[in-house]
């Protein structure tokens, strides 16, 4: 099974990817979003909106445990974030707060779709969603477990 870790170092790859593809005057949480839209987009496909969304509130939960800060977000029927903008960062000390909520939230995603759909088909999907990012080089044997 996967770690915290290794789906935090996922979500900074995806973070920062994204980041490099998109406006870079944007605020750290339009990226954080943006991976998360992209996420459900794709998994929608697969699991449908109710399996999505299923799984996105069961990460919500978990990640709510770790920054409580979240518990003004929702998931919304469609699979929508809701209510990220209410914790929206005023000082740069909140703004990493938010931040680290929105690795915390991907990571507990991923972990969750790691477990679920297991390394290669979450991988497979990843790779979809994020043609030219790297993501499976987490250790020695190109993201492969020994």
């Amino acid at each position: 099974m996967t770690t915290l870790p290794e789906m935090r170092d996922l979500t900074q790859r995806l973070l920062s990817y994204e980041a490099c593809a998109g406006n870079t005057s944007e605020p750290v949480e339009t990226t954080t979003h943006r991976v998360y839209q992209k996420l459900r987009l794709s998994l929608s496909e697969l699991a449908g909106s109710a399996g999505f969304h299923a799984l996105a509130s069961r990460a919500l939960s978990l990640a709510r445990s770790e920054v409580p800060s979240l518990s003004a977000v929702q998931v919304g029927s469609d699979g929508n974030l809701e209510g990220i903008s209410a914790i929206e960062p005023s000082i740069k000390a909140e703004q990493d707060r938010v931040h680290e909520g929105g690795v915390i939230l991907i990571s507990r995603l991923l972990g969750l779709l790691f477990i679920f759909l297991g390394e290669a088909l979450t991988l497979s999907l990843l790779r979809e969603a994020w043609p030219g990012a790297v993501l499976d080089d987490r250790n020695s044997e190109n993201g492969r477990k020994s």
